[in-house]
């Protein structure tokens, strides 16, 4: 179905890989738009309560595809880049959680969008970067915002502008990753933490992720505002009702996404 990714569904986790090894999956216009349809689609299945990013072969995402830039004109550059926003912030958005499971190379718009999934566990072997203006460009898939909210915005500057990559225990000593396994454990833990999340109720863990996102850009008396109405708002899932019924009869919630 799609040329340049890998998709399926198993015990309602949703597997993405993006599939050009050939080239260190390097994200060009067929690649963005195969990972918006496959997300948009993920965003419409009940059946899928977690999702887990990951790329074939020795690299995560190299970048974004250098050939098919270098002849871009300005119109063209800002549209590429458009496009890359778009579905940068979907993923980011969308109320089911994303796991990207670094394997490798993550630069460039690789980095960009390990950082739009909701956390990032990576291979001790990965590497990161924006390596954008050592190329005559800045990064343009959200790097410049999402990196400085992650590191700081002195850490950022010093990544972006030396162009710098970094180890895998760097990006963990700053803040880029949450975690780092040898990479034989990458997928064994980030599959145990999918299972995690697909175990609990999907109504509230979107809410939560949603009141997350949108109230770090927020002031806390805001912030608490949305929270509270999400919380009130759970009250009114069947969810709700199962999930603390079983837990005073002790037993495991079975929870149906209403």
């Amino acid at each position: 179905m799609y040329q340049t990714i890998k998709y399926e569904v198993k015990e309602n986790i949703g597997y993405v890989t993006i599939n050009r090894p050939e080239a260190l999956n390097a994200l060009n216009k067929t690649v963005l738009e195969e990972l918006f349809d496959v997300f948009n689609k993920i965003d419409d299945d009940d059946a899928v309560r977690a999702v887990i990013l990951t790329g074939e072969g020795r690299s995560f995402v190299a970048g974004a595809d250098i050939a098919q830039m270098s002849t871009l004109n300005v119109a063209e550059g800002r549209a590429f880049g458009a496009y890359g926003h778009k579905v940068m912030n979907f993923i980011e958005k969308m109320e089911k959680p994303v796991i990207a499971a670094v394997n490798g190379f993550a630069l460039g718009g690789g980095c960009e969008i390990a950082m739009a999934c909701d956390f990032r566990i990576s291979s001790s072997k990965a590497k990161f970067g924006q390596p954008e203006v050592g190329l005559g460009i800045t990064p343009g898939f959200g790097g410049t915002q999402r990196l400085s909210k992650l590191v700081g915005k002195g850490m950022a500057k010093m990544l972006i502008l030396t162009a710098d990559t970094i180890n895998a225990e760097e990006a963990y000593r700053i803040g880029l990753v949450e975690k780092v396994v040898e990479p034989e454990e990458l997928l064994p833990v980030c599959e145990e933490i999918a299972k995690k999340i697909a175990s609990k109720a999907p109504i509230a863990v979107g809410m939560a992720k949603t009141c997350i996102n949108k109230g770090y850009h927020l002031d806390m008396f805001s912030g608490c505002a949305l929270e509270a109405e999400a919380f009130g708002g759970c009250f009114g899932t069947e969810d709700q009702k199962e999930g603390m019924k079983a837990f005073l009869e002790k037993r495991p919630a079975e929870f149906k996404n209403r």
